[in-house]
């Protein structure tokens, strides 16, 4: 559960920003930008929920479609 936690809060940040990847020739890192951890794991929820209820309302716009077959 603990480890469900944690990997939910790390992919929030990485899609709030606060998580950076940065690689050279020799090796990868990836940069926590301790201030803004916080408020990026708040945009990343946000970004998600905004995502989710867009496509719940565009699910909504289609009432009806028709099939046509031609031969």
């Amino acid at each position: 559960m603990i480890k469900f936690l944690l990997g939910v809060v790390v992919a929030l940040a990485l899609i709030g920003g606060a998580i950076q990847f940065k690689s050279t020739e020799e090796s990868w890192s990836l940069v926590v930008n301790k201030e803004s951890a916080m408020s990026s794991v708040q945009n990343g929820a946000v970004k998600i929920y905004d995502l989710g209820s867009e496509l719940i309302n565009n699910a909504d716009k289609v009432k009806e479609s028709d099939l046509m077959i031609e031969k």
